[in-house]
């Protein structure tokens, strides 16, 4: 199969991957999580008007003429802290004892802040003039009934919930979260909880891939792990995909002679979607469908975490219907020396600050995650294209 283009590799993959479901989902539980619906609010919050500070509720007209010098007086004829409710008659000359976020009975329209009185208990001498609606937090401050307060495909984050739950909103239909399988390949990775074996590596793929899912709101359902057996990745794949959105392999899809996920693909009678894709690291990434998309990523970490981080935000938003998954892209001056040009497109490490993007590192070793660690981007390098310092690159957040 030939190689394609990046784009055109996921494409293709998109192209079998089609939004989830909803559930029903409890206020407390919805932080993160992906709104299925457009939520209207069904009623004003706050439903009754609030003083926004501690005064005394007063008819604007009541105080026109007050200053320092010559102070209204006015009848105090209650007093209402946050959560009270009275129905206190408004009559002229007189004022209510008000706290911050406590009910304002009718025909009181403004409140009097209490620097500016004397604090009394059954007379209080006004300071200062107040006008109409001062210091009162209105009916539907926050919003009116009817309103749109979260829409459907946007994430439910803190502000949202507290919308939601300031409306009484309990409950809210939320896209299902997508689930995963991760399955790394290669007889030389031994499990990080065990000895490691005199020629092997341990398997940090496994956990970094897993975590890259979680990161991006989806649950690695399976992280599992496969020797070089190609009879063994097939019977994993077609065990566990009919309980996942998305499988992802590591390792396997080069031309060695372990390379076993295209044998293990045509046991499966799987469709292969693409094998190879111009694009360094991972040129050799396939992708294909059993029962659900399945991408496969090169063995090298930095290989399979650039293209996982290329591919995997596009599934996200498509399976969820939420665009802000979807890698922000920008350009930047680079500020670093980069005299290599490259045969394929390739995808570089490098840490973005202030519109300038230089590489912490010259080692661009697929095999080597650590420097990771200084970077936060990935320039995107054409191919065949000599780059100095100065010029304006691509560059795709991590």
């Amino acid at each position: 199969m030939d190689r394609i283009p990046i784009e055109q590799a996921r494409d293709l993959l998109l192209s079998h991957i089609q939004q989830k479901g909803w559930e029903l989902t409890d206020i407390a539980e919805a932080y993160g999580r992906i709104s299925a619906e457009d939520v209207f609010a069904p009623a004003a919050v706050p439903s009754f008007r609030r003083s926004a500070m501690d005064g005394y509720a007063v008819r604007a007209a009541d105080t026109a003429a007050a200053d320092r010098a010559a102070p209204v007086e006015l009848a105090v004829s209650g007093i209402l802290y946050a959560g009270d409710f009275a129905d206190i008659q408004c009559t002229p000359l007189s004022a209510v004892r008000v706290m911050t976020g406590s009910y304002i009975p009718d025909g009181y329209d403004a409140v009097v802040m209490q620097e500016d009185t004397d604090l009394g208990m059954e007379k209080v001498h006004i300071f200062k003039a107040a006008a109409a609606g001062r210091n009162i937090c209105p009916v539907g401050e926050e919003f009116d009934s009817g309103d749109l307060i979260v829409s459907r495909g946007q994430m439910i984050d803190r502000i949202a919930v507290f919308l939601l739950a300031s409306a009484g909103v309990d409950r809210v239909k939320t896209v299902c979260i997508p689930k995963v399988a991760v399955i790394t390949t290669g007889s030389e990775l031994d499990d990080p909880h065990g000895a490691l074996r005199a020629g092997h590596i341990y398997n940090g793929l496994g956990c970094a891939v897993s975590y890259a899912v979680r990161d991006r709101g989806a649950e690695p359902l399976y992280v599992l792990h496969c020797d070089d057996d190609a009879d063994d990745i097939a019977d994993t794949i077609q065990g566990i995909s009919g309980d996942v959105d998305l499988v992802i392999t590591t390792g396997g899809v080069s031309v060695g002679e372990k390379d076993l996920l295209p044998q293990a693909m045509e046991k499966l009678r799987a469709q292969v979607l693409f094998h190879g894709t111009f694009i360094q690291p991972g040129t050799p990434t396939m992708g294909a469908v059993y029962d659900v998309p399945i991408l496969c990523l090169s063995g090298n970490p930095f290989a399979a975490l650039a293209n996982l981080d290329y591919y995997f935000p596009y599934v996200m938003a498509r399976l969820t219907g939420h665009e802000g998954y979807l890698t922000k892209e920008r350009t930047a001056v680079l500020s670093s020396e980069y005299s290599k040009v490259n045969r394929l497109r390739r995808f570089v490490r490098a840490k973005y600050e202030d519109g300038r993007v230089y590489l912490p590192t010259q080692g661009h070793f697929s095999s080597v995650l650590g420097d990771l660690t200084l970077c936060n981007c990935y320039i995107d390098l054409d191919a065949d294209t000599a780059v100095r310092t100065g010029d304006t690159v691509r560059i795709r957040m991590m």
